[in-house]
């Protein structure tokens, strides 16, 4: 299987059809059905099913479709990052947790470009996936962030794939709500006091040599009702608009709060300690806009977590 492949099987789900798509990939249709049977083989599932409205996706093909146009994607990314390129042209590429110090600081560096040319990649993800981009995708930085217990076992994890990395920030999740949820309206917020919101979450609960269920266990409570929202922007559009729902969050920027109207809490129950982590290639040199990033990342950092550790 290759990334050929992968856009045939996306082309006969697109147009429904393995003659139409034979006549858009310029490939004889025996051909295109023959790679299909032979795809369907080796991975010992069923991509399509006959219908009168034509090819139609089983449950499996959906979600190898998914993962194709994910990676397409992908490869669709590194080849922007590498092809034609330009003298002169700016190119800045990072990962980073779905964290708004980060973005403010992001906002911040961008307004240093001046008129050149430019071109950045700013990817928010998991740390799994932001060491793939480094390793795989041809990003330059990343941003990893775990429980300060697991210390060792990224360290570990990173050194072995030859990754450098170096402590960005160190803190505790703080609550963030509506100003009108009730939340906001309490001295003192214990774990109990959750149960009865709605719970916004984004778990990145992979941990290098541990089992799933192990780090689950360690994770902040869990409330009876939850929402997995993945993209930073939905998450803060549904916390906007309804005041029944609360975020665990590394502390926002003071702008951000005043802006959307919310107001972040401590809880006094929670101890645990999060870090963010600064991760390249160990052969990897800083370039001038990647120093300049890392400064604005400095001073976000300090102005939104500074105190609050």
């Amino acid at each position: 299987m290759n990334i050929l492949h992968l856009k045939y099987v996306i082309s006969i789900a697109e147009n429904g059809s393995i003659n139409k798509a034979a006549e858009e990939l310029h490939v004889a249709q025996p051909n295109l059905s023959r790679v299909v049977r032979e795809m369907e083989a080796d991975l010992g599932i069923q991509f399509f099913r006959r219908s009168s409205r034509g090819m139609m996706l089983t449950p499996d093909g959906e979600l190898f479709v998914s993962q194709a146009r994910k990676i397409l994607e992908q490869v669709d990314e590194m080849e922007s990052l590498y092809k034609e390129k330009k003298a002169g042209k700016q190119r800045f590429s990072v990962s980073v947790p779905r964290a708004s110090y980060i973005s403010d600081a992001f906002a911040a560096f961008s307004r240093t470009l001046g008129k050149g040319e430019a071109e950045l990649f700013y990817h928010e993800t998991n740390a799994l996936q932001a060491v793939k981009n480094i390793l795989e995708v041809g990003y330059n930085l990343g941003i990893i962030r775990y429980a300060a217990g697991y210390d060792q076992y990224f360290k570990q994890m990173l050194s072995e794939k030859g990754l450098h990395c170096e402590l960005v920030a160190e803190f505790k999740y703080v609550l963030v709500m509506r100003e009108d949820c009730p939340l906001a309206a309490m001295e003192s917020i214990r774990f109990q006091d959750l149960r009865q919101f709605i719970q916004i979450a984004h778990a990145d609960p992979y941990v290098p040599s541990l089992p799933l269920s192990a780090v689950r266990n360690e994770e902040l409570p869990q409330t009876p009702r939850r929402i997995f929202v993945f993209e930073r922007g939905g998450q803060m559009d549904l916390l906007t608009g309804n005041p029944e729902t609360f975020m665990w969050v590394s502390p926002l920027p003071q702008r951000l709060l005043e802006q959307l109207r919310l107001v972040q809490r401590t809880c006094a129950e929670n101890r645990r300690v999060y870090r963010d982590m600064l991760i390249r290639r160990q052969d990897y040199q800083l370039t001038e806009l990647d120093k300049r990033f890392i400064t604005e990342l400095t001073r976000s950092k300090r102005a939104c977590i500074a105190g609050k550790r």
